[in-house]
């Protein structure tokens, strides 16, 4: 599975029990081996090999199967690196779960498409699974998208990213984020200080993800001139949202009539985007999930596409996988008592 050492880089069988890789770009490697060697260190607390650096080759140590695996793991890092893109824990963590019949180095599932580059004010983003490719491609398709899974799977930033992307290149004239004050019960009124005040606490994770596509400076005034609007979805209601590209997240927490009214709100020229997970609903006990609605109603219906994601698209610490395949374990006797998402 190795390269011709004329090459960036050579594998080589040093003994029955050594795999060689030789790297031609140092600077590269030392970024493949990470502060302290802690991404080489990830890689065999998991594949359970030893990886020790002689120069500008990496040794790894152990069974032959082991080997091959840490081989194609680090082979696709440095890849990784040669195209310009950093490598952090969840990149190793995601290589890592990839079985060897699917090499990450056939990362594109759709060759040629450069609508999986998003551009943005102030990055590059690229989808890094193949069901994120998925969801981006999607998002160009339908002027209708529902993206549901767990969390940290890029659901949400992902949409905000496109939307901004779709603004700069003049495909529509604003942006209009959306959540369910589901921890105020969309009761605002009742809570101190103005409009804005009242409402930020539930809709930051918005403005952070904004925050890491457009200047500070540029992303106030856009707010100002209400080109950028954050608002809960109680306050979609009566409006018709047209030439704009529109995103719901947290939708799990909408009742269907919620639902319902902010799906009617599309008008001309506009794409919407929904983003949840089912394992997180915070409506009463009872109170049956737009989202879930929404999926069963319009399943099929030209026009609407619907992205799924697993644990597996997660891009947060690698933890969080893990962290979400204890809950769900645990969840599996109340799920099976209902169908609620609880």
């Amino acid at each position: 599975m190795g390269k011709p050492c004329a090459e960036e880089h050579c594998l080589t069988v040093a003994s029955p029990s050594e795999t060689a890789i030789t790297f031609a770009d140092n600077r590269l490697l030392a970024l493949l081996c990470g502060e302290f060697g802690r991404n080489l260190k990830q890689v065999e607390d998991r594949l359970k090999v030893q990886i020790v650096q002689r120069g500008n080759s990496l040794i790894l140590v152990g069974d032959t199967d082991e080997r091959d695996e840490a081989a194609r793991v680090l082979e696709a890092l440095y890849a990784r690196l040669e195209s310009g893109r950093a490598v952090g824990g969840a990149d190793i963590d995601r290589e890592l779960r990839l079985t060897p019949s699917v090499p990450s180095r056939q990362m594109n599932m759709f060759p040629g498409d450069d609508r999986l580059e998003i551009r943005t004010r102030r990055k590059l983003v690229e989808p890094r699974t193949d069901a994120q490719r998925a969801y981006v491609r999607a998002l160009h398709d339908n002027e209708l998208n529902f993206g549901i899974g767990p969390a940290g799977t890029g659901k949400t930033y992902l949409a905000v990213a496109v939307g901004v992307s779709f603004f700069l290149g003049g495909q529509v004239d604003r942006i209009i984020l959306s959540r369910p004050a589901v921890e105020a019960g969309e009761r605002l009124g009742f809570l101190p200080g103005d409009l804005k005040e009242k409402v930020d606490p539930y809709m930051q994770p918005l403005y952070d993800a904004l925050n890491d596509f457009l200047p500070q400076r540029q992303l106030q005034r856009m707010i100002d001139e209400k080109v950028i609007e954050i608002a809960p979805l109680a306050f979609m209601r009566g409006r018709t949202l047209s030439h704009a590209f529109v995103v719901l997240d947290e939708a799990q927490n909408a009742t269907p009539m919620q639902m319902k009214m902010f799906l009617t709100r599309l008008g001309e020229g506009a794409r919407m985007v929904v983003t949840g997970d089912r394992t997180q609903i915070d409506l009463q006990r009872g109170t049956t999930s737009g989202l879930i609605e929404a999926e069963r109603l319009l399943r099929g219906v030209d026009g609407i596409g619907f992205s799924r994601f697993t644990r597996d698209d997660v891009v947060r610490h690698p933890l969080v996988a893990r962290i979400i395949d204890a809950w769900d374990r645990d969840s599996v006797p109340a799920a099976d008592a209902g169908d609620d998402g609880r």
